[in-house]
């Protein structure tokens, strides 16, 4: 299951980790973004039913690989059959533990076949575990964890800036004067960004940028990159209340 570009062989720690980047993303968004189309994809009344990653960042639910061994180690198996038997964001976590658990054994599937090293297995692994799970990025818990880091080093808030406005426009503008004004702001900017590295985006799961616009989800309060949830700065002055996709998708279902 490579989806419309055929199959794709990494051969080095980088390019496996460019793989497991893109199918993460594309599960990411099955699961928060593109949630509501998800759900509805996934009914117990089908067969059993997969979901799937693919390098360009899309997303597919479908049957498993007919032929077996299947060419890529499958996803879980009927992930659908368990929709209506429990809580949504039980389920929903439930199939991101599961993805969790595909993207790993994908990753180290390439470098099992390719003959990675010690070495390349020890850099394959570091730069994967420095992104959230998908699981935590589905419940949130990334997020508690950003808090908790900071509340235990520091008692300012650990969002990136103020709702619906671009990080660069809450630092302090340059004081009109010497050098102790020019390193202050210099320190606080650093401070700033120290603070806010490891706040990470509900869609994607990437960390803050300090050069990219933010928008905090006045529902969940989650943060996300303007682009991954198409809002821009523009936008994003006239909305008096911002629902994230996932938040907008389950009031419309409740209702």
């Amino acid at each position: 299951m490579e989806g419309a570009s055929g199959p794709y062989n990494p051969r080095t720690a980088e390019e496996v980790f460019k793989d497991f980047r893109g199918r993460r993303s594309g599960l990411i968004n099955a699961l928060t973004t593109d949630v509501d189309k998800f759900y509805h994809q996934c009914d117990p009344e089908k067969e059993n039913l997969c979901l799937y990653g693919f390098p360009n960042e899309s997303w597919e639910v479908t049957l498993p690989a007919e032929e077996v061994p299947p060419e890529l180690p499958e996803p879980a198996l009927g992930i659908n059959f368990a929709r209506d038997g429990m809580e949504e964001k039980d389920w929903l976590a439930l199939v991101a533990v599961h993805s969790d658990a595909w993207l790993l054994s994908v990753a180290f599937y390439f470098g099992a076949r390719f003959g990675f090293d010690k070495e390349s297995r020890r850099r394959l692994f570091n730069m994967i575990n420095n992104l959230p799970t998908i699981y935590e990025v589905v419940t949130g818990s990334a997020k508690k964890q950003t808090k908790e880091k900071t509340s235990n080093g520091s008692s300012k808030s650990s969002k990136p800036s103020l709702k619906k406005r671009p990080p660069s426009a809450t630092r302090p503008s340059r004081a009109p004067g010497g050098a102790e004004d020019s390193g202050a702001e210099d320190e606080e900017r650093e401070e700033d960004e120290d603070e806010h590295g490891s706040t990470t985006c509900g869609a994607c799961g990437e960390s803050y940028g300090s050069d990219e616009f933010w928008i905090c989800c006045d529902i969940c309060e989650r943060w996300f990159h303007g682009k991954c949830v198409r809002i821009t700065p523009a936008r994003a002055e006239h909305i008096k209340q911002y629902k994230c996709p996932a938040c907008s998708n389950k009031r419309n279902r409740a209702g």
